[in-house]
Order: C-alpha cells, then structure tokens, then sequence
C-alpha cells in the first residue's frame, strides 16, 4: 500500500498553467504504475494520463493529448502533472492514483487502481 498527497491545483484563466505534484510514501514507489484521474462536479472520475515504473511510457487522454504531461521521480517517490493551455473544460478535482501491476494494462480504467490521493482542485476560468 502507498499513501499518496497532491499537490499544486489552484484557479488560473483559461490559457494558464499548473504543475500537479503527487508525493507518495511507503516502499517500492517505482513497482507502480502511476496515473492521473479527474471528476468535474456531477461527472463520472474519468482518466487523465498514466506513466510506468521507470517513466519510460506514458498514455492520455485524448482530450490532455498535447497540452499535459506526466512525469516522475522515482528518486523522490513522486509523480508531476504539467498542465498546459488550460480551458474551462479541465475544471476538476484531480486524483492521483497508484496500481501495483507487473505489467501496463488496464491503465484508463480507475477500478483497477489500488490506492489514491485525496484530490486537488483545479479551477480554470474564461
């Protein structure tokens, strides 16, 4: 089991930036695969990104494609969500998530993810 804390969400205008950061604690961080979920009020917690052991692959969502990030540390037990060109649309509480997995499956679906962080709010306005 890892405990997880996010980090860095906070109100920008639409076209701003912001760095999630995700600190995890407890042993062998770099055996999880590590993703990234948001949930807008009144919507279902949808996938965002997702990145392996070793950082070497990483996966989005079509509609992060392009404008966002992911990367980690293994070094410092942390994951970062670099979010650029933000629109409206990306207003959500963002989770981050752990998935023990020997190997990169499954990784959009949020019911095969062991362990999540309490969330961290994004805010983007017009």
């Amino acid at each position: 089991q890892v405990q997880l804390v996010e980090s860095g969400g906070g109100s920008v205008q639409t076209g701003g930036s912001l760095r999630l950061s995700c600190a995890a604690s407890g042993r062998a961080f770099s055996s999880y695969v590590m993703g990234w979920f948001r949930q807008a009020p009144g919507k279902e917690r949808e996938f965002v990104s997702a990145i392996t052991w070793r950082g070497v692959r990483t996966y989005y969502a079509d509609s992060v494609k392009g404008r966002f990030t992911i990367s980690r540390d293994n070094a410092k037990n942390t994951v970062f969500l670099q979010m650029n060109t933000l629109t409206p649309e990306d207003t959500a509480v963002y989770y981050c998530a752990a998935k023990m997995a020997t190997y990169f499956t499954d990784i959009t679906n949020k019911l095969a993810y062991d362990d999540w962080g309490q969330g961290t709010q994004v805010t983007v306005s017009s």
